[in-house]
């Protein structure tokens, strides 16, 4: 099996740190994203990694890595760059990465055990972190519903209540062949506007009310974390002391 690491953005809220590197490159607990990243990946077995860049792609050069490179990656979301990865999606079951988060082996190892044709972790756990993180969790949640037999029934709304979110989508998924077939129709009947500003949370919401493909969802307990400011590195940074 093989991986993707989204790292086209610049992270534009982390400000300061991204000024003159890709965000996968800051550091997390002595060690940059993309290291936590690409150790986990390989420690869970996959030894075939491509990342998408966009952003200073010259930083990320010459990392045994294989590069497929998102040239709109200013004025396009997530989705659009792993489309720049399509040779692979077409072909076989893949591992997408966030880079801008961290975790163990394990999480990609529940991954790649899963014969589902879309899965993603999630964090059943997540508010724990997210009061770390935040003064109202609920500020930069999403709504996180499931069904009774562990589908997703509900992703990338604005919740209303902590009985909304179930879960925290982690940005970490296994994509195989099928469902990147399911991911382009939908682009399809989508405007070029509409397919540029369209999250992954919302191309998976669009999934679940097609109804033509269940999404599974693999709850994660072991460490993890994502990074989206400054005070996120003080909060993860904290923790591993």
């Amino acid at each position: 099996m093989k991986a993707i690491i989204l790292a086209a953005g610049r992270g534009s809220r982390m400000k300061n740190l991204t000024y003159q590197r890709p965000k996968c490159l800051v550091e997390v607990c002595g060690k940059t994203l993309l290291d936590w990243q690409i150790e986990s990946l390989q420690e869970a077995g996959i030894t075939e990694i491509a990342i998408v860049t966009g952003y200073k792609r010259e930083m990320l050069a010459n990392r045994g890595l294989n590069e497929f490179h998102n040239a709109d990656w200013a004025v396009t979301n997530m989705v659009s760059s792993l489309a720049c990865a399509e040779a692979w999606l077409k072909t076989e079951p893949c591992i997408v990465s966030y880079s801008d988060i961290f975790y163990s082996p394990a999480a990609v190892e529940s991954l790649m055990d899963c014969n589902a044709p879309l899965a993603i972790t999630y964090d059943p756990n997540w508010l724990k972190l997210w009061s770390q993180r935040f003064s109202d969790p609920l500020s930069d949640a999403e709504t996180f519903r499931l069904t009774p037999k562990h589908k997703l029934a509900e992703i990338g709304h604005k919740p209303k209540s902590l009985d909304e979110v179930r879960g925290q989508y982690m940005g970490l998924l296994r994509f195989s062949p099928e469902a990147w077939i399911e991911v382009l129709r939908i682009r399809s009947c989508l405007t070029s506007e509409q397919r540029d500003k369209m999250h992954m949370t919302r191309t998976l919401q669009k999934i679940i009310e097609a109804k033509r493909m269940s999404i599974t969802a693999i709850p994660y307990l072991d460490h993890w974390g994502e990074v989206d400011s400054a005070d996120d590195l003080e909060v993860y940074n904290k923790v591993d002391q």
